[in-house]
C-alpha cells in the first residue's frame, strides 16, 4: 500500500516601500512503508527549501517609495558616500537616529544588529521599511534599553537617590 506524502514550503519577505513577496512550492511523493516517512520528509524539506530560497531572490517589481524612486533603485545621489558604501536608509530619519543611538549608547556590535535584522526581516538594517524598523526598535529597546526604576518613571526630571529626603 502506497502512502501519499505531501509537503509545502513557503517563504514571505518584507521589502522596501511596504511591499512584500511570497513564494511557495508543494510536492507530492509516495512511500511504500511508514518507516520511510522521516527520511522522505527530510529529503523533500531540503529540496523545497533550496528551491524556494533560490527563486525568492528575484524580487521583481517594487512600488515607488516616498522620494519617487523605485524601491529597488538607489536614491538620486546614488546613496554612495564616496567610500563605496550606501548610506541611504529606507526607514524614517527619526527611526534611523533612534537605531543608531541605541547601538551607540549600549556599545552594541553593529554586525549583531545587522544579523538580527536579517533573521527577523530577511534584509539588512538600512533596507528596513518603517514598519520593520519599528519592530527592530521595539526589540532593541526590550533587550538593551535601561529600564527606569519606579521613582525615575514617576519623576523623570529628578535624580532619585534612595534614602534622600527629596
Amino acid at each position: 500500500m502506497a502512502i501519499v506524502f505531501e509537503a509545502n514550503y513557503s517563504k514571505k519577505l518584507g521589502l522596501p516601500g511596504f511591499s512584500s513577496h511570497q513564494y511557495s512550492v508543494t510536492v507530492r511523493s509516495e512511500v511504500t512503508d511508514i518507516k520511510q516517512v522521516p527520511a522522505e520528509s527530510n529529503r523533500i524539506y531540503k529540496l523545497l527549501q533550496d528551491a524556494v530560497d533560490k527563486e525568492i531572490q528575484h524580487v521583481g517589481f517594487l512600488p515607488k517609495n516616498s522620494n519617487g524612486n523605485s524601491s529597488d533603485k538607489p536614491a538620486p545621489n546614488g546613496g554612495d558616500n564616496g567610500n563605496g558604501h550606501d548610506d541611504t536608509w529606507d526607514c524614517s530619519d527619526k527611526q534611523k537616529e533612534l537605531i543608531l543611538r541605541i547601538v551607540s549608547e549600549n556599545n552594541l556590535d553593529k554586525q549583531e544588529i545587522e544579523t538580527l535584522a536579517l533573521e527577523r526581516f530577511g534584509q539588512g538594517v538600512k533596507k528596513l521599511n518603517r514598519l520593520e524598523a519599528s519592530g527592530l526598535i521595539e526589540e532593541l529597546l526590550e533587550k538593551y534599553a535601561e529600564k527606569p526604576n519606579r521613582a525615575q518613571r514617576r519623576y523623570p526630571a529628578r535624580r532619585f537617590q534612595p534614602g534622600s529626603a527629596k
